[in-house]
């Protein structure tokens, strides 16, 4: 048995209780795939023995794998086991020919009770049963619900809906998305626990589908123009008001990522898993740092809808000649997303991962605001990187380096030109530019067209100018150009950038031993900054986990900690207060002592630390607020004057 989710009125309208005189569906079967237009009839393979007769007699003549019975805007798919089972009658009733009219009739509409008559028997007609796969394929099966229970979509999301539910689940949480869909944890003593959800799409009646449908042919067609094609397809489809829900599902899956809009749009949510083959495995999601199974599965058009969008959005290829895709787009609500993605030959089928971008707007007073590391170690990261400390960001997937990386942008000095290298965008080069910073953005070879590699980027950026240099992942034979420039100090300002690795000494090893770096020129290096994902009782969270310094001495190199992890935030070790930070003493100015630097961070904690408290955290705010940071005078708060300028 099973338990539902809540929305079997949607089958109301369309599956009445009783069959209707006879079978007005019409079939079409194309590469495998059986569809049944339902408009004019019941559809309803579980109670209707008419539709059931139409499509198994439909299956005699051709190979199904794929079986979708459409209806009003909405799409009903089977599983596999309900496609077998109706193949297997097929097979039956054309292996029987003329020799059993009865069973013939019988097995076309109530193939059940036809494999239960066979079962035990031992004769010609019997064999028959068991060649055809019949026996086989209704074995375990009481009755026609629990295997022609469809899964539901919308016709023109690329999308099933499983409305099943075990009756050993147990209901963890309800959360209802800003899209006016509905999502549900449950726990499952059988497997991963259940994301559930209950689409806004069918929930809407048979007149609002029909109007997406017919607005969604409408923009395909070219009927409609303007930025708000969605609003402008409904007012070109409709004869007067329009339910607000209408435009905003004919949106989401015209100008949107269909229902990748509905999953992200749970604050909880950040990473969803398309895995091939598409339409036998369904979406998975991690919230929290939990990894969820959905009821979602893509239909088979799903995938290449999905790719269709990814090429779009990204301007890059993908298909067989370019078989991977690393991009990045934005949904309807501005929500980023790095895309990651794969297709034949690579593997079966398309398959992508998706992955919330860091929020770009966020600031050092921003993360420590959200406890992600203290203002202490705020006001060490923002000095040192003001001061042109040469720092890494390291840390394993999704422990959030590049976050961090794009906040230290903002501690560069105001009048510092900054050269930003990524293959992928990430990093706020446009935030950066709306507060008056001069940063000047290199993207790396995409793997299709005229490109240039991360080292003649690197080559090339040595060149646009002194200043800042970032690398958004240190990762291949980049390392050795970008050592050897710090080695013999042709960029004299700051170098920063992102590497995987956990500690200064994993890292030192990824950088020697993979990346081929001279020992002798990794001591260019002056922090190693290290941050970590870690699960709490109320989700998954990010903090800062160590600061350490490369110490070179005698020709050998050593990694000194200066903020470490005690309870839940890395918090200053007295090697600072002690005046053993030989980067500290590096940092200061010829006229400047150590304790010169001591009171510098101290006054850098406080304006951190306040402007944490006050929620003065965007970019702008920040950027005002640092502005005599660096002359010596007293830092204000911004006005409301200064923001609006």
């Amino acid at each position: 048995m099973a338990a539902s989710l809540g929305i079997e009125s949607l089958f109301a309208p369309i599956l009445p209780d009783r069959d209707p005189p006879a079978c007005t569906c019409t079939t079409v079967v194309e590469d495998g795939t059986l569809t049944v237009d339902a408009s004019e009839c019941s559809g309803d393979l579980a109670a209707s023995t008419a539709c059931r007769r139409t499509v198994v007699e439909t299956m005699i003549d051709h190979a199904v794998t794929e079986l979708i019975v459409r209806d009003r805007g909405l799409e009903y798919g089977y599983s596999e086991r309900a496609i077998d089972l109706l193949a297997a009658a097929a097979r039956f009733v054309d292996l029987l020919g003329d020799r059993h009219d009865r069973l013939a009739a019988t097995a076309v509409t109530d193939p059940l009770s036809v494999a239960d008559e066979l079962r035990d028997r031992v004769d010609p007609i019997a064999n028959i049963a068991s060649r055809a796969g019949l026996i086989e394929a209704a074995a375990g099966i009481d009755d026609y619900e629990a295997v022609l229970t469809p899964t539901i979509g919308l016709s023109v999301g690329h999308y099933f809906v499983d409305q099943r539910v075990s009756e050993h689940a147990s209901l963890r949480d309800v959360t209802s998305l800003e899209t006016g869909s509905e999502a549900r944890i449950y726990d499952r003593p059988e497997g991963a626990s259940l994301y559930a959800l209950e689409l806004v799409d069918t929930d809407l009646d048979a007149d609002q589908r029909r109007l997406v449908v017919e607005g969604y042919e409408a923009i395909a067609n070219g009927l409609v123009d303007g930025r708000r094609l969605a609003s402008e397809a409904i007012k070109y489809v409709a004869d007067g008001s329009v339910d607000p829900r209408v435009t905003a599902v004919l949106e989401k899956h015209t100008s949107g990522y269909g229902v990748l809009e509905d999953f992200f749009a749970d604050p909880r949510v950040t990473d969803v898993y398309v895995t091939s083959p598409v339409t036998t495995n369904p979406l998975r999601v991690v919230v929290d740092g939990e990894l969820l199974s959905t009821n979602v599965t893509l239909t088979r058009s799903g995938g290449g809808a999905l790719a269709s969008r990814v090429r779009k959005t990204s301007g890059r290829s993908f298909s067989r000649a370019n078989p991977t895709v690393d991009a990045t787009a934005s949904l309807n609500n501005g929500t980023g997303i790095r895309i990651a993605g794969v297709t034949d030959p690579v593997a079966d089928g398309v398959a992508f991962a998706f992955r919330e971008r860091a929020d770009d707007a966020f600031t050092l007073p921003a993360l420590v605001a959200n406890g992600t590391l203290t203002a202490g170690a705020a006001a060490f990261l923002s000095v040192a990187v003001e001061r042109n400390a040469a720092t890494l960001i390291a840390g394993t997937r999704g422990a959030g380096k590049t976050t961090l990386l794009g906040t230290l942008l903002y501690e560069l000095p105001p009048g510092t030109r900054t050269v930003v290298i990524e293959d992928t965008p990430e990093l706020p080069v446009e935030q950066l530019q709306r507060v008056d910073r001069d940063v000047q953005a290199l993207r790396t070879g995409t793997g299709e067209g005229p490109e240039i590699t991360a080292v003649d980027a690197l080559r090339t950026a040595l060149r646009l100018g002194d200043g800042a240099l970032v690398v958004g992942e240190i990762r291949g034979e980049e390392a050795q150009v970008l050592y050897e420039a710090m080695r013999v100090g042709a960029n004299a300002n700051a170098v920063l950038g992102t590497i995987h690795g956990d500690g200064a000494a994993d890292v030192y090893e990824r950088v020697v031993s993979d990346l081929n770096v001279a020992p002798s020129s990794f001591g260019a290096t002056d922090l190693v900054v290290t941050v970590q994902a870690y699960q709490t009782p109320t989700g998954r969270k990010r903090r800062l986990s160590r600061i350490e310094e490369v110490v070179v001495e005698d020709g050998e190199i050593r990694f000194e900690p200066l903020y470490e992890v005690d309870g839940d935030s890395a918090t200053a070790t007295d090697r600072i207060d002690r005046g053993e930070s030989r980067l500290l003493g590096q940092l200061a100015k010829p006229t400047e002592e150590y304790a010169d630097l001591l009171t510098r961070v101290d006054d850098r904690e406080q304006l951190i630390a306040g402007l944490a408290a006050d929620g003065t955290t965007e970019p702008r705010e920040v950027a005002v607020a640092y502005g005599n940071r660096g002359t010596g005078q007293p830092t204000n708060r911004p006005t409301a004057f200064e923001l609006s300028g």
